[in-house]
């Protein structure tokens, strides 16, 4: 069994779209990461972007999960890691 999912796009109906209201905001985010992780959408994405693109994300998801999850959070829900 995978350790990772993505559900989240398949299951929601709501509305798509940013600066409605906060709830509204937090389904799109989930629902557009989702999205854009998907292998064949970065299978195809990954080889276009630049190298300033590539560390512009890196830096971006590194920044938020060093200041919104503890370590442990990090290796759990992240790393996927039994600790």
């Amino acid at each position: 069994m995978s350790k990772h999912s993505h559900r989240f796009t398949d299951e929601y109906d709501g509305f798509v779209g940013f600066g409605f209201n906060r709830e509204t905001d937090e389904h799109t985010i989930i629902y557009y990461l989702q999205k854009f992780s998907d292998d064949a959408l970065m299978q195809t994405l990954v080889k276009r972007l630049s190298d300033q693109d590539l560390s512009d994300i890196f830096d971006l998801l590194t920044r938020l999960l060093k200041s919104h999850l503890t370590e442990e959070e990090y290796h759990l829900l992240f790393l996927k890691e039994d600790r």
